[in-house]
């Protein structure tokens, strides 16, 4: 064992000695040109890009090259290099620093947007992955280039296929493939080919997902692009698997194992062994299967692939349940750690489809005996689980019911109080009414005090100044005494109030203004986005602010 062990970790010290060699020549000048740009540092690195054959052609910047434009660039290179040696928390450091660098109009923005969306993949946050990759296909989309286009779809694929959302991602890859059929780029196409290949096995339609990897190899041979193929053959692998054509997937993935080694594509080598293994374990030979999960684990624990990291410990699980019960609780406890982690990377609904997937696999592992505890245990489980949903689905439910009587009755009160305030208002004198107005009171003092309110709060929402602390500035309070009264005169807190003027603003321009859009009443009631005002809207009438109009109006 201590020899295996051994064994290991020289293969993952000798995967990792390529990526320090190349640090040791880039970093350095990186770090010189951090501490002082200029043009000459900048060729220095484009030249050492160029000797590694990362760059098509030569990138070379006179004396006179605005500071900034060589920050642009050498940063997004840099970002992009770090990205290529699986050094992805230094390659988003990058990329963000150029980012801001580039003007809005500047096309070429879309290429850093998407090269940031590829390093948050990696970095499993899904979140921020989608948001830049969104960003580039806007910007794509406005330019009409079918090719850009396509290759920003596909990142953005890519997304949302590794955050578990594999039938949005299947649109958008079908979208990508019709912009790449517009153009001439065979290899774009075998990329996103690739991709189909890959959403299509998430899906488990494994049937569809052959066909368009063995196109992706059929272009990728004919274009004679050696280290391509070998990823085209990985996600053929895959959609062997998902058919159980394992034999022929674990023959697939020895030939390709040297080839992403000898290329230094660490992170495919790693994924490559995770699947071998599987491929060995489905044909229940676990013993072999080990130090290949083994390895990948190693591996993509340096590389900090959480989400591949799982895998390749629930591989180590099964493999040694029947072999080692000690040694698959110790993998089942690493399992739960990284589980953890996992879910403060990735989405909640990731990890339960992954929990889930987990548990029905450690069921058909367990003698007959154990399975019946077990589901004896899980259907406790649910039974509780299901009960408690049920508990805060009512508390929920009667939370929201009781905000929204609330709410209303503000409402009807605020609707209520406009016409009084119109009745007693101080410019009103007895001549212009013929009666006399009577003194003010204690009642009227406060109706005086929330009519006040309800002015901040609308003038606020013009120029986008509605806080609690601005509104009690406003009225030359502080923001206890502001809520103190609000409270005493109101019986409402602050953000339910001005909640109330929002939706009963709302809803008399909705009907009083039958051709405003909704995005301008949304704006006019303080709300920046129209999906966020329908949200609140509908939440407080039960009717969506299209639906509240047109019935308003019949």
């Amino acid at each position: 064992m201590k020899t295996i062990k051994k064994l290991i970790l020289c293969q993952v010290l000798s995967c990792f000695c390529w990526m320090a060699n190349a640090q040791d020549r880039v970093v350095p000048i990186l770090e010189q040109f951090n501490k002082t740009p200029d043009a000459a540092t900048a060729n220095r690195f484009f030249d050492e890009l160029q000797k590694a054959e990362f760059t098509d052609e030569k990138i070379t910047f006179a004396n006179n090259t605005p500071i900034d434009s060589l920050r642009q660039q050498v940063w997004y290179w840099a970002a992009e290099w770090l990205y290529d040696q699986q050094q992805y928390e230094q390659a988003e450091q990058y990329a963000l620093k150029a980012l801001p660098k580039y003007h809005p109009a500047n096309p070429e923005k879309a290429d850093c947007l998407n090269t940031l969306g590829c390093i948050y993949i990696r970095l499993s946050d899904f979140k921020q992955a989608a948001n830049y990759a969104k960003q580039s296909v806007e910007i794509e989309m406005k330019g009409g280039d079918h090719d850009r286009i396509a290759s920003s779809m596909n990142t953005l694929a890519g997304i949302y296929m590794a955050g578990y959302q594999a039938k949005e991602a299947e649109q958008i890859i079908l979208q990508a493939i019709d912009h790449i059929n517009q153009v001439d780029n065979p290899g774009r196409k075998a990329i996103i080919l690739g991709m189909a290949s890959e959403i299509y096995h998430t899906l488990g339609n494994d049937s569809k997902a052959l066909p368009y990897a063995e196109q992706a190899i059929d272009i990728e041979q004919q274009l004679g692009r050696k280290p391509k193929l070998a990823i085209r053959l990985s996600q053929k692998g895959s959609a062997l698997l998902g058919l159980h054509r394992y034999k022929e997937a674990e023959d697939i993935y020895r030939l390709i194992l040297p080839e992403f080694k000898e290329m230094g594509d660490y992170h495919s080598y790693a994924i490559a062994l995770n699947h071998l293994g599987m491929s060995l374990l489905c044909q229940k030979r676990q013993q072999e299967a080990i130090p290949y999960y083994r390895q990948a684990a190693e591996l993509f624990s340096k590389m900090g692939d959480l989400y591949n990291e799982i895998h390749a410990h629930r591989g180590l699980y099964e493999s040694y349940w029947d072999i080692n019960p000690d040694s698959a609780k110790i993998e089942l406890d690493y399992f739960d750690l990284l589980k953890d982690s996992l879910y403060t990377n990735a989405t909640a609904e990731a990890l339960s489809r992954y929990n889930a997937e987990f548990g029905n696999d450690q069921l058909q592992q367990e003698n007959e005996e154990v399975r019946s505890a077990y589901q004896r245990t899980i259907i406790i489980a649910i039974v509780v689980l299901l009960t408690v949903i049920a508990l805060a689905w009512l508390i929920v439910y009667n939370t929201r019911l009781r905000e929204k009587r609330r709410i209303e009755a503000l409402m009807q009160e605020i609707s209520l109080l406009r016409t009084k305030m119109v009745q007693t208002t101080p410019q009103t004198t007895s001549e212009e009414k013929g009666t006399e107005v009577p003194a003010i009171s204690e009642s009227n003092e406060g109706r005086l005090f929330l009519m006040r309110v309800i002015d901040v709060v609308n003038d606020g929402f013009a120029d986008r100044q509605w806080s609690v602390e601005v509104i009690a500035s406003k009225l030359n309070m502080s923001v206890q005494t502001f809520r103190r009264r609000l409270m005493a005169t109101a019986g409402e807190s602050p953000k339910a109030f001005i909640s109330a003027i929002q939706m009963e603003k709302a809803g008399k321009l909705l009907t009083e203004h039958p051709d405003m859009p909704i995005v301008d009443v949304a704006f006019k009631c303080g709300f920046d986005e129209a999906s966020s005002f329908t949200h609140t809207f509908k939440r407080i009438y039960g009717l969506t602010p299209s639906q509240y109009r047109e019935k308003a109006l019949k």
